[in-house]
């Protein structure tokens, strides 16, 4: 039987999330993106916690008249200023199962030049 679209995306997730793991020094920033939206989250697996998030429902980045991409970008550098804020510079990608490109690509560029180390 063939798989849908979100049950390969969910296959492709476990086989990416098998080798990637976050740390308290390194953790993991998860991308999640949904039709209007774009979420992501610094993690600490081996506690199990959200360190730092950022989405592009935050007031500065919602009130912006701007297409998905330049969204991804903001969210991007939001991402990159909250983390050196709790002395996170280095991260672990886990681009949570989408193809690396457009928007998901956008936001690590974006967290890149603003200072993190994928």
């Amino acid at each position: 039987m063939a798989l849908t679209k979100a049950g390969r995306r969910q296959r492709i997730k476990y086989r990416i999330r098998k080798r990637l793991s976050g740390s308290g020094d390194r953790p993991r920033m998860t991308v999640y993106r949904s039709n209007k939206q774009i979420y992501v989250q610094l993690v600490d697996d081996v506690t199990g916690q959200t360190l730092v998030a950022a989405s592009s429902k935050e007031k500065e980045i919602a009130g912006q008249k701007v297409n998905k991409i330049e969204q991804a970008k903001l969210v991007g550098k939001r991402i990159a200023e909250k983390a050196k804020e709790k002395g996170i510079e280095k991260v672990v990608f886990d681009r949570n199962g989408y193809l690396y490109h457009g928007r998901v690509k956008n936001l690590a560029d974006a967290a890149r030049e603003s200072g993190l180390k994928l």
